[in-house]
Formats: structure tokens, C-alpha cells, sequence
């Protein structure tokens, strides 16, 4: 049976989540508590497969018990349960390490689903959450894209010559630029493509196709 732990601060919510998974088959309830207080020494002592977190509790936060479980006991699966679905959870809860994220349902069925599946390997989250995680990923890429072509015409030219190999003299006498604005346009270059160096950015500007 899938040992789980709840920790869940809303006496109803927990109360009757709890004799719901306690009265199935698949899994057994090692504990419930109100709070992340002693989440730690509740976790060493029933040693779960899955914790049930609710991700706002007074005293520790859902995300700081999250934190400080994953860091003791890495391979214990935490499924956070809330009734926020804001972008600002979300990533905390997966930079924290959850195995899924999943709003609170009137229906207990869908929780033991979601617990079945982080179990089993899954990533489990709502289709709500689902959607918000892909538009946060799909804007991290358009913005990591930016990151390395937002490049000036200028910038492009210069990182062209890098690319064939001429120095800063040869740079500037190609592009009609005095050395120290050659020297100035290379530094904002390197900051765009976020490397310290001209091979660096020679080879970033091959890789990404930039010239």
C-alpha cells in the first residue's frame, strides 16, 4: 500500500480527505496534521511515499516545509494541494521540487488519482495548472530566444568579423569605427549572448546561427 501523509490546516477539508484515503484499498494514511511544524519529524517517523502539502498553512508555508522534506528526503514524492492557482506557486512549488501540483477538489477521488500517479512515476497537476506551467515555459523560451538574437545591426556586423577572426583594428578599419567604439560594441555584444569571452561569443554566434 502507497503510505501517505496529510498535512492540510482546513479541519474539514482534512477531516474528510483523510477518511476517504484511509478507507482505500491502494493506500494507507500514516498521519494527518494541521501544520508543517513538525513536518521533518513527521516525515521521519512515517516514513511516506507521498505527502499530501497544502501549500498555505499558518506558521510554516506548504513551500517551506517542500523545501526542507526535499532536501532530508530527496526521493520522497510531495504532492501540493491548494486552492491558488497563481504563476508565483506554481514555480516556487517546481523549483522546490514537487511531484505535482493539483487544486483542491470537492471530489476526494480526484486527489487519490493524483496520488496514484506521483506514485507511479507521474507529474501529476490539474488541467489549469497544466495549462499555466506551459505558458510559463513557452514565455522562459521566447525570452531566452530574445536573449540572443536581440543583436543591432551593428552588433551583428562586428560579431560577424569576430566570427572571421579579425581583431579589434582590423574591426574597426572594416566597419569605418574608431577602436574604442568597436571596443564598446563587443562588450554590449557579450552581454547579450552572456558569455566573457570572443571565443565564447564566436562560438555562440555559430551554435545560435546569429551571423
Amino acid at each position: 500500500m502507497i503510505r501517505v501523509v496529510l498535512f492540510e490546516d482546513n479541519k474539514s477539508f482534512r477531516q474528510s480527505l483523510g477518511l476517504y484515503l484511509a478507507s482505500s484499498e491502494e493506500v494507507f494514511l500514516a498521519g494527518s496534521y494541521p501544520d508543517a511544524s513538525q513536518a521533518l519529524s513527521n516525515i521521519r517517523k512515517h516514513k511516506p511515499d507521498v505527502v499530501l502539502m497544502d501549500i498555505q498553512m499558518p506558521g510554516i508555508s506548504g513551500l517551506e516545509a517542500l523545501k526542507k522534506i526535499k532536501a532530508e528526503s530527496p526521493e520522497t514524492k510531495i504532492l501540493m494541494q491548494t486552492v491558488f492557482d497563481d504563476d508565483y506557486r506554481i514555480f516556487m512549488a517546481i523549483c522546490g521540487g514537487a511531484n505535482g501540483y493539483v487544486l483542491k477538489s470537492p471530489d476526494p477521488d480526484d486527489i487519490l488519482k493524483a496520488v496514484l500517479e506521483v506514485y507511479q512515476g507521474g507529474a501529476c497537476m490539474s488541467p489549469s495548472i497544466a495549462a499555466k506551467v506551459m505558458q510559463m515555459f513557452k514565455s522562459q523560451f521566447v525570452q531566452s530566444q530574445r536573449e540572443y538574437i536581440d543583436l543591432t545591426d551593428r552588433e551583428r556586423e562586428i560579431l560577424g568579423c569576430m566570427v572571421k577572426g579579425m581583431s579589434y583594428k582590423m574591426i574597426a578599419d572594416a566597419c569605418a569605427l574608431s577602436f574604442h567604439t568597436v571596443h564598446w560594441h563587443v562588450k554590449n555584444i557579450y552581454e547579450k549572448l552572456h558569455v566573457n569571452s570572443a571565443p565564447e561569443a564566436v562560438a555562440k554566434a555559430i551554435e545560435e546561427r546569429l551571423v
